[in-house]
C-alpha cells in the first residue's frame, strides 16, 4: 500500500469516527432531553395528585373539625349546668380527680 493510500484510509476513518461521534453525541442529548422532560411531566402530575389530595383531605377534615368543637361546646354547657346544680358535689369530685391523680403520679416516680 502506498502512503497516500494509507493517509487517504485513515483520514476517511477519522471522519467516519469524527461523524459517528458527533450523531452519538447528538442522540445523547436527545435521550437526554426527553429524560428531563419526562422527569418535569411527572413531577407535575405528582404535584397535582399532591394538591388534590391535600384539598380532599382538608374537606374532610373541616367535617370533623366541625362536629368535634360541637360535641365539645355540647359537652362544656353540660359540666357548666352540673356544676351549678350541685358546686359541693363538683367540687369534692374535682378534689377527688386530683387526688387520685396526684397518687397515681407521685407512685410513677418511684
Amino acid at each position: 500500500m502506498s502512503t497516500d493510500t494509507l493517509d487517504h484510509s485513515v483520514d476517511q476513518a477519522a471522519s467516519k469516527a469524527a461523524t459517528a461521534s458527533e450523531k452519538g453525541q447528538k442522540a445523547f442529548a436527545d435521550a437526554l432531553a426527553a429524560a428531563q422532560q419526562t422527569i418535569a411531566d411527572a413531577a407535575k402530575a405528582a404535584e397535582r395528585a399532591l394538591r388534590d389530595g391535600a384539598e380532599t383531605l382538608r374537606a374532610q377534615t373541616k367535617e370533623y373539625r366541625d362536629s368535634a368543637g360541637a360535641q365539645l361546646d355540647d359537652a362544656q354547657r353540660y359540666v357548666l349546668e352540673r356544676v351549678r346544680e350541685r358546686p359541693v358535689t363538683a367540687a369534692l369530685a374535682g378534689l377527688g380527680a386530683g387526688l387520685l391523680l396526684g397518687l397515681l403520679l407521685s407512685n410513677r416516680n418511684r
